[in-house]
């Protein structure tokens, strides 16, 4: 097993369990002692657990927002695929809008070797999008305002307020839930003002969504489901779901 792959596997571990011990992650891996140590290390530095005496312990309480570096491990493939999917959904030379969150990196990705002017609302997806050094890449605005460290995302007033002060093509929102009742959902006040400055602040507006985000719950409601144009997720939603996002005119791309 890879160590992508035990580090994904420890995360979904500590997920479902308060605690965990070396010697059981040895017995789930196949690692050895050390190599499940220089593990726990890693992650305990990526804020993904705590690192206790012979273990680890989890550091999700119910209810609670995952961290940046819990939501990285999961559904890694999934994302892979959601981002391919937005990044052809847009054109060359548009003016986008994009999220934070670990799903926003990871199409921060395949948007840096596009003709694009992008403003990104996380550092993480910054350096995504300046990681190639050479050849062709968007164009980076920085939206400025209060920086959250771990998340490494932009929040406030003042990033609200740069944000309203353009118009993009597209916004890219990557919303914490998604419920057809209620519509886009963030897990905090301040992090449902930016991702709602954003989507109205453009003329199209494209939802990247795992399946996982598919009604689940979270505090902060970002918009209206009939903002939305296009919804990119890895699962397929019910035929009573379908019916629905018909209803109010929302494409969905499944990934």
């Amino acid at each position: 097993m890879g160590t992508a792959d035990r580090h994904r596997l420890i995360g979904e571990l500590l997920r479902k369990r308060e605690e965990i011990t070396v010697d059981e992650l040895v017995a789930s891996t196949g690692a050895s002692g050390a190599t499940i140590r220089r593990d726990l290390e890693i992650l305990a530095g990526n804020g993904v657990l705590r690192r206790v005496h012979g273990g680890a312990r989890s550091l999700l309480a119910r209810g609670e927002n995952p961290g940046y570096g819990q939501r990285e491990l999961e559904e890694q493939d999934a994302k892979v695929r959601i981002a391919l999917a937005v990044d052809a959904l847009i054109g060359d030379r548009e003016h986008v809008w994009l999220d934070s969150g670990s799903t926003a990196t990871e199409i921060a990705r395949r948007l840096a070797k596009r003709d694009l002017t992008v403003m990104p609302m996380s550092l993480r997806s910054v350096e995504a999008l300046a990681s190639d050094k050479a050849g062709r890449r968007p164009e980076v605005l920085l939206p400025g305002g209060r920086l959250v460290l771990g998340e490494q995302s932009f929040r406030g007033p003042m990033t609200e307020s740069n944000i309203r002060s353009l118009r993009f093509d597209t916004a890219v929102v990557t919303p914490c839930a998604v419920n057809l009742k209620d519509g886009l959902l963030a897990h905090d006040l301040d992090d449902a003002a930016v991702k709602r400055a954003g989507l109205e602040s453009a003329s199209r507006v494209i939802v990247g969504c795992a399946g996982s985000k598919w009604n689940a719950s979270a505090i902060a409601l970002v918009a209206a489901m009939d903002t939305v144009d296009v919804i990119v997720t890895d699962l397929k939603p019910s035929a009573e779901d379908l019916a629905r996002l018909d209803k109010l005119s929302v494409e969905v791309v499944i990934a």
